[in-house]
């Protein structure tokens, strides 16, 4: 199976039904089992996975996890209808969703109001957890699920944090980039330097696109 193509025009796309995902507010309950909410990302430590075992001899100790995290900024910024990403650490570039049907979404204007992100795509990384803090105190939303390959849309919960703390996801964590609530903002990134990524394309995989609430209701 080819890599997924992250960027490309909405219209791309199919127009496909909705599942709507819970939104829940971020709390150090909430949150148990996906990660940690994070006060201060100098005194947080990045999990990082030892290289698997390939046969029954044993990876040696203090080997297989020395690639340590690599740090930068990532970014999530709307243009009309269409939610961009890109993250420095990984030189990475992404469409991440939509508000309005992909085929009628613009990257010029705001169509409909921004209550949603039509999510196409998410993965998990195996080697590594990571660290999304922001650089500015505003809201944002990051779907997750947790760890097994049979990924189902039900399975997936979007988490609303206020902007005061970051979010720390384990390794194998379902997740994709993060949401901002506003036009645009930044976070301070840090994850395995491996960056081994398992991906699901939910749209290709069960014919919908999961909609992931951006305004809480609680």
């Amino acid at each position: 199976m080819n890599a997924p193509n992250y960027m490309f025009e909405p219209k791309e796309k199919p127009s496909l039904g909705l599942h709507k995902v819970p939104l829940i507010e971020a709390t150090d309950e909430t949150v148990e089992g996906y990660g940690f909410l994070v006060d201060n990302p100098e005194e947080f430590e990045i999990e990082i996975v030892r290289w698997p075992a390939q046969g029954w001899r044993p990876i040696d100790e203090g080997t297989g996890d020395e690639a340590g995290w690599v740090e930068g900024i990532f970014s999530g910024e709307w243009k009309g209808d269409v939610l961009y990403g890109s993250n420095e650490a990984v030189n990475g570039n992404y469409v991440l969703g939509w508000s309005a049907d992909p085929q009628t979404a613009s990257t010029e204007t705001e169509t409909v109001p921004r209550e949603q992100v039509l999510l196409w795509h998410m993965n998990y990384h195996p080697d590594g957890g990571q660290l999304f803090f922001p650089l500015e105190n505003k809201p944002f939303v990051v779907p997750a699920a947790l760890p097994g390959d049979d990924l189902t849309p039900d399975k997936v919960v979007a988490f609303w944090c206020d902007g005061s703390r970051g979010l720390y996801i384990h390794p194998n964590i379902w997740h994709e980039g993060i949401f901002p609530v506003e036009d645009r903002q930044q976070f301070l990134d840090r994850q395995g330097r491996v960056h081994a990524r398992v991906s699901c394309d939910v749209g290709a995989e069960f014919g919908i696109y999961l909609s992931v609430p951006l305004r809480k209701s609680f």
